[in-house]
């Protein structure tokens, strides 16, 4: 079977597939993320990026499936990347506040072997609850803004600024491992695959 490897330096994604006992490969690509254009589709530009990341770390390896993964955050037609500064972290807050957005991750996998290149995308709607200046700041304090799509995550203290999603949670963390599995299974294998077997499992069906 193929090596899984990630090209990814998230430490969100990376942590995803440790707890689902997946055993694979986490290396970050080099390179910069493109630029969206006024115009392109959402979905489209999250999955160039993906590509252009799986793409980039699969020139390293010989027989693998290497799956690269983009995710922003979309805001009344604006993207929401990862923000520079954290006034523009607040800023970035202060939109969404009280509003729905919509996160998009796009996933690539290459097969290194057959240099086949398969892709797909996650959209998921967010809606954050009304928050005041000096909760936005109290977040902010207690979490790392600065490599979050949109600024915020959902998990731990997110918990306090999301009023509800519809689709993945996965997603708003930034992979949504359901489509990624979609995604393997075009190469002939799953993430079930990948886990470690549990020891001393009796796996026999009774008939």
């Amino acid at each position: 079977m193929k090596q899984l490897v990630l090209a990814s330096a998230s430490p969100r994604r990376r942590e995803i597939l440790r707890l689902l006992g997946v055993s694979f490969l986490a290396t970050s690509w080099r390179g910069s993320e493109l630029p969206y254009t006024r115009g392109q589709s959402f979905a489209g530009y999250v999955q160039k990026n993906a590509a252009a990341k799986a793409l980039s770390v699969a020139q390293r390896f010989a027989d693998a499936l290497v799956v690269g993964a983009d995710t922003v955050v979309v805001h009344r037609g604006a993207v929401l990347g990862k923000p520079r500064t954290m006034d523009e972290a607040f800023d970035f807050m202060r939109r969404l506040s009280g509003a729905t957005h919509v996160v998009y991750t796009g996933i690539a996998i290459v097969d290194t072997v057959q240099g086949m290149l398969v892709q797909g995308y996650e959209r998921t709607q967010v809606t954050f609850r009304r928050l005041s200046d000096t909760e936005i700041a109290a977040y902010l304090a207690v979490v790392n803004p600065l490599d979050k799509a949109g600024g915020y995550a959902i998990q731990g203290p997110g918990a306090l600024i999301v009023e509800r999603i519809a689709g993945c949670y996965y997603n708003v963390v930034g992979f949504p491992v359901a489509r990624l599995d979609a995604l393997l299974l075009e190469f002939g294998v799953s993430l079930f695959d990948y886990m470690h077997q549990r020891k001393g499992r009796n796996t026999r069906r009774r008939i």
